[in-house]
């Protein structure tokens, strides 16, 4: 089974490029779907996230503040990294289970969408990595409007996350999206047929 790995800086445009795959009719995996059916309660990773973070981190009714949480640890290196060591052991649990499943059923290629694939070591799951990029101040926009944020929170966003050099040294094709989006499909099938997934 062929696993491609999915990823890039916040605000790049990836969940464009990942509709461009399933347009192929590809099993997507997506990484944040995952982690946010495991954090609906009853939930051992809510549970060590609130034990970690304190109750202040839920709504009234139980379930997790993403915002609120997000706010909290974009401004503090330590507890992001806690963040991520609870999170992406209970997400990258499943995701292997999933993909375990998805060989068994004899699926030929899976694309595994995750914005943090290097973070949480999808990357030792996946055959090839695509990483999409864009110009920062693109991103800058995109993530404001995307969020409802301010331009201070989206750049903390930003400066915690890997470098354009870091992505691009560590994938096998970079997609740019700098343009308009009716140029990612393309950009997407040329990989599909260099992997061989797809045919002329």
């Amino acid at each position: 089974m062929l696993v491609i790995g999915l990823t890039g800086p916040s605000g790049a445009g990836k969940g464009l490029v990942s509709q461009s795959f399933a347009s192929y009719g590809l099993k997507i995996i997506d990484a944040d779907s995952v982690y946010h059916a495991l954090l609906l309660p009853p939930s051992a990773c809510l549970d060590e996230l609130t034990a970690t973070f304190g109750t202040s981190i839920l709504f009234p009714n139980g379930t997790l503040n993403r915002s609120l949480l997000a706010n909290l640890v974009f401004s503090d290196p330590r507890a992001l990294a806690k963040l991520n060591e609870i999170s992406h052991r209970y997400v990258m649990q499943e995701i292997r289970r999933q993909l375990q499943e998805l060989q068994t059923q004899n699926v030929r290629t899976v694309v595994l969408d995750a914005p943090q694939l290097f973070e949480a070591g999808c990357n030792r799951d996946c055959n090839v990595i695509v990483s999409v990029l864009a110009e920062e101040k693109l991103r800058l926009g995109r993530i404001m409007t995307r969020d409802g944020i301010s331009r201070e929170e989206a750049i903390r966003r930003i400066r915690a996350q890997h470098s354009d050099a870091f992505f691009r040294t560590h994938s096998d094709y970079i997609i740019e999206n700098n343009a308009s989006p009716d140029d990612l499909p393309a950009a997407v099938r040329k990989i599909l047929l260099g992997l061989g997934v797809i045919e002329e």
